[in-house]
Parts: structure tokens; sequence; C-alpha cells
């Protein structure tokens, strides 16, 4: 069921700065059941939306692992996202224009709060499972070190406890790239859609791999000069892109993940991961470029009691889309695991 919740106080980011008319835009499945413990909370991507049934095929689903008949299954659209919830698009009440460029940045920080307004607008007080990969899972991560909602599951893929150099720098490349086509300062809704195409491109290369490309656009001749297959296929994906989002939700949102350093304002990174009190479970590609699997270990090492398991797929990154048989084998003990340890810790209190 598709919702928007409109936030009746201002909100504070974390920079200090506010937002007035906050509107979430969030996707419900299945029902809560009176103990309110079966919740599964997922958090999406850079460019996904509310919609995990249809990004995540395969491990959300009615057949699949996490299952609106047995779950209720809770997915919010971020903030600065092109679909619902507040962003670059929606209208600044000082001005009664869209935002665009005027729109304060953000960060992940930022986007686990909107999902503890949400869960506390919903009522739940526990998190049976909280899911997330990539920018997801930095989300999913952030939450779970506040504390202000009970985690009893974590799983992390394919992601990081701070966004690396590397993709600080895979980020600013596609913004450079928008930033080369004019009319994204021309404030218009579809400013920007050339050097957003380009970003599309750029991003593509950290998200799969040299096995994949070749696997996928390697040409059956050999006397081709021009017209590759690979080049075709760089477009369609970012014409692709350019037909379902924005140039400027796409600009906050890498800011965003940039943003992302559990150790800011903490201690150290390892001491912030300290504080995750959920039973953890992080999931790494092992030949993913983008966030490569040192990151996932780092995190299984310092999170508490940690559990890490690897998969292997020739499309690097977007692994984590794509490779939901693994990942529902892997998550599936994972959880059955975690169960009989809940039932063994309630015989000894009994």
């Amino acid at each position: 069921m598709s919702n928007t919740y409109k936030y009746p106080k201002i909100f504070k980011l974390e920079s200090g700065k506010k937002l007035r008319n906050l509107e979430i835009a969030y996707q419900t499945y299945g029902k809560l059941n009176a103990a309110k413990d079966n919740v599964i909370w997922a958090c999406h991507a850079l460019t996904a939306n509310a919609d995990v049934l249809d990004w995540w095929k395969g491990l959300f689903g009615t057949k699949n692992l996490f299952n609106p008949e047995e779950h209720f299954i809770v997915c919010a659209n971020v903030l600065g996202s092109n679909y619902g919830t507040t962003s670059p698009l929606s209208v600044n009440p000082v001005t009664g224009q869209p935002y665009y460029l005027a729109f304060p940045e953000f960060t992940i920080r930022d986007l686990a709060s909107l999902h503890q307004i949400l869960a506390d607008y919903l009522g739940i007080k526990t998190v049976k499972t909280l899911i997330g990969g990539s920018l997801g899972g930095q989300q999913a991560l952030e939450w779970s070190i506040t504390g202000k909602t009970e985690i009893e599951n974590l799983i992390l893929v394919a992601t990081n406890a701070a966004h690396s150099p590397w993709g600080i720098a895979f980020n600013e490349s596609q913004r450079l790239a928008i930033a080369t086509d004019r009319t994204f300062f021309a404030n218009k809704p579809d400013g920007g859609l050339k050097g957003l195409k380009t970003a599309r491109s750029i991003a593509l290369l950290s998200y799969r791999t040299y096995e994949a490309y070749n696997e996928t656009q390697l040409e059956s001749v050999n006397d081709k000069v021009t017209d590759f297959r690979a080049s075709s296929y760089q477009n369609y994906q970012g014409e692709k892109l350019c037909k379902r989002f924005n140039a400027y939700s796409y600009w906050y949102l890498s800011k965003a993940m940039d943003s992302h350093n559990v150790g800011r304002g903490r201690k150290s990174i390892a001491e912030a991961l300290k504080l995750v009190k959920a039973n953890t479970l992080v999931i790494g590609i092992e030949n993913d470029v983008l966030f490569p699997i040192s990151e996932q270990q780092f995190l299984a090492k310092h999170i508490e009691d940690a559990q890490f398991a690897s998969i292997k797929c020739a499309y690097g990154h977007d692994g984590f889309l794509i490779e939901t048989d693994k990942l529902t084998n892997i998550i599936g003990n994972f959880l059955k695991e975690s169960r009989n340890k809940k039932i063994i810790k309630l015989q000894h209190t009994a």
C-alpha cells in the first residue's frame, strides 16, 4: 500500500538547517501482527523507491524469504528522492517555487532520522529485521547505531562504515558531468538531464565489472570499428535513468552518500560500530569495485558478534540486486540461527 506521511513538525537536519512541510512517501505490505514483532524494514539504494517488492524481486515477494503473508514489510522513500518524499523538486514554502539547488544538503544520518520518524508514526518500537544494500545499508547501519528503535536482526549488504575516497571520487566525477550541462542551473524539472545521462554512464562502471561487460557486451564479430554494443548499452542505461529520475535528486543523494561516516561526532568509527546491539549479518560481494569486500570485513570485525558472508557474482556491486537466490540462502540460514538463539535465551531466562 502506497502512503505519504506529512510530518507536522519542523524537521531539523544534521547541519542545523530546517525543513518545513516534510513528507515521507512509503509503502507497506502485509499486516502488522498483534504483538507487533513481524516487521521487516528495507532501506533502498540511490535511485530506487519504496516499492521493494519491485526492485528486490526474488528476496521480497509472495513466494520469497520476505513475504507479505508472514511479515509486515515497510520501505520508505528517502529524503531528496524522486518518488514522493520531500526533494529538490518540492515547493519551498518560503518562495512558493521548487527548491532546485536551494534545497539544503543532507546526510545519511538525516535519512536514518526519517526512518525513525516514520517508525514512531506507525507505532513500531521493534523491527524484527532491518536490511539494506549500498546506500540502503548505510542508512540501516546509522539507524541501528542510534538505538532509538529496537533492531532484532540487522543485515548489511555491500555497504560500509564510512564512504571511501574512491567512492567519493566516483560521485564527484558524476556531479562534474551534471554540472557541465548548463540547463542544470536553469531551475526547471528537466534541467541537467544530459549531464545526468553521462553521470549514470560513469556510475555503471563502478556498479559492474570487466567480466560483466565481457559477458554481456562482447562483439560477436571482429570487423567492427564503431557502433559497439558496450557504447549502445551505456547510452541506453543513461537514457533509461533520465526517464525516471532527475538531476537534482541525483546530485543531492550522491552528496549524502559522500557524507556517510559513522564516526562523525563519536569517538571513532570502531567505537561507533560497538553501539550496534542487533544480531548482525554482513554480506560482501567478492569483486565489488565500489564497495570492496574489505569494507564489509571491517564492519563484521567491529560489530560485536557479527557474522560475515561473501558471494561471488560477475556483476560486481549490482550483485546485491541480482544474486537473490544466494542472498536468500545466506540470510535464511542466519535468521534461522537467530530464532534458535532467541528461543534458547528465553528458555534460560524463564
